[in-house]
């Protein structure tokens, strides 16, 4: 018996690890050498530091001391996921007004829309599309002082050289100016919204260098810094108290009020410059800082510069240690290097940028992008990855916000004459919809729910998680069985009356188009395990409604856009945007549905066709998961890899799009998960690491990654 085991545990070993036998992969290594290093002023090479719940991003000189420079690349922000605020409402709109009538089904439904002919429902949709915003809650940087009194400008800045510590989550920094060096160490707290500071310089002993801490009213603009520093009277800065090592700021805009704590180690005092504009004045030739912000007036005392760098450093080795691993160094393709240094940035980004209590909005906790609101069509390219790369806490963290909205999702459901609950598509912490003449009409977050619980229950499969997350699975469902429609001549269902992932498609003329059919079938199977789980009969109509979904709409063995897009091939709108028919089959796993010889020359047509200069950061490792079910691992990391704007890593790991946005997570997101799949295959895979060529190029070695669907 005890020989059987021995034999025995060497195979158990491996099925827990999931992966081949490897070299133990030196983790500290593999994080340390894609260490972003910065020697310039570049206004895209900001860095950031955070918890996912707070960030705060820094220029060259290690704290936020040019925002107008970056205000064009990558802002200097500090933003919460507290931290919203709304402009007044005089005029007294309700959301009632936002709404308008569509017939898709030979009934009234109404839609929270955007309008265009002037009059009070299009400002009733306006004001509800720019409130609430998210807020910039103030900057710091250095005040620098020449010798004749004036302030430094940026490009006197010289001898930068800056480094992001992935290890330990400090950026360090260093620069000089007229030759005095400075010094500087930033931090995060990774359980409240406060950032250490060290500062080491000659020049504060001289009084030409100081901290500023500059506080601005929101602009309430799709995207941008949201600082407006030209109405200081629409906004209060007040020092609530003060003593020789502590201040305590007090913000009013309009109903918002939030507070801002500064301590500091050394001597040094506290100066108003102007309204909204202060500084920490330095005596000696260090200063150590902590900076707080905080919803509520801060009772408890913070931690200290040095406990703050140690919880930091604590934490972001603990989060390398714990969680899954891929390193590139032994693979030979010129290509691995770079793919390496994404994968390593793009964890360490969405960690501090999309793992907060609320689904992050697509820019994060750097600067606004549609108003700081969040998209749920997007969580699922934020968050997926966290269960693959063995971090699910990381994404149960926004899973509970879906209960405090359930009652809005179940209003919308009822007002447009469904079951359940309909998750919208743009929002903000409150749950309330944000008009829209194309989200209120998207429908693929809805399944978003299920796939993302059924994750969190894969890694952990216990009546716990049933309870938790049951109810609103059971509510999700409900209205997926509800909004597809039975055509009783054809005895089949269809989906109408959606706008697809593919935003080129109208709502008026879409019917089933491939994506959003398999993942209702796939999501309502989903559903139906769980009711087996908590003991439940299966629903027989749902699981009519799963065997008579319509097939995937196709012509000359290629799928379609959607059903009415015969010109799929021809027209340049069914071209452009998201290639969301590989998602079938790659987001999706293989179903009764999906014909593969089908879907791979949709595959081959895309790769050659497609107008990738209209596409987004998450078309290219979906379209790489779609190659790498198809067994087509050179095509997956092609499409991976894909040298086009839209798939650009600048220096920092943020995934550029386009001088509008500077910063797209869910390109990041989706590059973790394509390649956790790719290396951890998918159920029922059997080629091991099966996403990556088997020419020898690709050596790929992993650990704690998990499979996906």
């Amino acid at each position: 018996m005890r020989k059987s085991f021995l034999i025995a545990l060497p195979v158990l070993l491996f099925l827990a690890c999931g992966t081949k036998k490897v070299d133990k992969i030196d983790r500290n290594s593999l994080v340390e050498r894609n260490n972003p290093h910065v020697t310039t002023l570049d206004s895209l090479a900001s860095l950031s530091v955070g918890n996912g719940n707070f960030a705060f991003t820094v220029d060259a000189t290690g704290l936020q001391t040019f925002p107008e420079a970056y205000a064009n690349g990558i802002p200097l922000g500090t933003q919460s996921q507290w931290g919203w605020h709304s402009f007044s409402n005089p005029n007294h709109y309700k959301f009632e007004e936002t709404l308008k009538e569509y017939d898709f089904r030979g009934r009234k439904e109404l839609y929270s829309v955007q309008f265009n002919e002037p009059g009070r429902h299009k400002e009733a949709a306006d004001w509800y599309r720019v409130n609430p915003h998210r807020l910039h809650l103030g900057n710091i940087g250095f005040e620098i002082i020449n010798e004749n009194g004036a302030l430094v400008p940026a490009n006197d800045i010289q001898s930068i050289d800056q480094t992001l510590d992935l290890w330990q989550g400090i950026i360090k920094s260093k620069f000089q100016v007229n030759s005095s060096p400075v010094a500087v160490e930033t931090s995060c707290d990774p359980k409240s919204d406060q950032i250490g500071v060290r500062v080491n310089s000659p020049l504060m002993t001289t009084g030409q260098l100081k901290i500023n801490f500059r506080f601005s009213y929101p602009t309430g603009n799709h995207s941008d810094d949201a600082c407006d520093r030209t109405v200081p009277d629409k906004h209060k800065t007040t020092i609530l108290s003060q003593d020789t090592h502590s201040v305590i700021f007090k913000r009013e805009l309009d109903s918002t009020v939030y507070y801002v704590t500064v301590k500091w180690e050394g001597k040094a005092t506290v100066t108003e410059k102007e309204a909204h504009y202060f500084t920490l004045n330095p005596e000696e030739e260090n200063l150590a800082f902590t900076c707080e912000f905080t919803k509520e007036k801060p009772l408890e005392q913070a931690q200290s510069v040095a406990q703050t760098f140690d919880a930091s450093s604590t934490y972001w080795q603990n989060f390398w240690e714990r969680g899954g691993a891929v390193d590139f160094s032994k693979a030979t393709d010129s290509r691995a290097k770079e793919l390496e240094r994404r994968v390593v940035l793009s964890q360490y980004l969405m960690a501090i940028q999309s793992a907060g209590m609320y689904p992050p909005q697509e820019t994060g906790l750097t600067y606004n992008s549609w108003f700081g609101k969040f998209h749920l069509e997007m969580h699922w390219w934020h968050a997926v990855h966290f269960a693959l790369w063995n971090r699910i806490d990381l994404l149960e963290r926004s899973m509970d916000w879906y209960t405090q909205a359930y009652p809005i999702a179940k209003s919308i459901a009822k007002r447009q004459g469904y079951d359940g609950a309909r998750w919208m598509k743009m929002t903000d912490p409150s749950g309330v919809e944000s008009p829209s003449k194309v989200g209120s009409f998207l429908i693929w977050q809805q399944p978003h729910f299920i796939y993302m619980a059924e994750l969190i229950y894969r890694n952990n499969p216990s009546d716990e998680v049933i309870k938790k997350y049951g109810f609103l699975v059971e509510e999700t469902a409900k209205f997926m069985a509800s909004f597809a429609d039975y055509d009783q001549l054809e005895g089949r269902y269809v989906l109408k009356g959606i706008i697809a992932a593919q935003e080129t498609l109208r709502a008026s003329e879409t019917i089933n188009p491939p994506f959003e059919i398999s993942y209702w079938h796939y999501a309502m199977g989903v559903a139906q395990k769980w009711r087996e789980r908590a003991g439940q009969k299966r629903n027989l109509e749902w699981d009519e409604l799963i065997d008579k979904l319509s097939p995937l709409a196709s012509k000359d063995g290629l799928y379609l856009a959607s059903e009415n897009a015969v010109d799929t091939y021809i027209d340049i709108r069914y071209t452009s945007d998201h290639p969301a028919v590989l998602g079938a089959l790659g987001i999706l796993p293989e179903n009764k549905l999906v014909r593969k010889d089908y879907m791979t020359n949709t595959l081959n047509w895309v790769l050659d066709h497609w107008n990738w200069g209209k596409t987004w950061g998450w078309d290219y490792p979906m379209t790489a998961m779609c190659a790498a079910r198809l067994n087509e691992p050179a095509k997956a990391v092609d499409a991976l890899l894909m040298d086009k704007r839209t798939n650009t890593y600048l220096v920092n790991g943020h995934n550029y799009q386009d001088s509008r946005l500077r910063v797209y997570l869910p390109g990041n997101g989706g590059l973790l998960t394509a390649v956790a799949m790719m290396c951890a295959g998918w159920d029922g895979n059997k080629i091991e690491t099966p996403g990556f060529p088997k020419d020898g190029t690709w050596d790929v070695r992993w650990d704690g990654l998990k499979p996906m669907p």
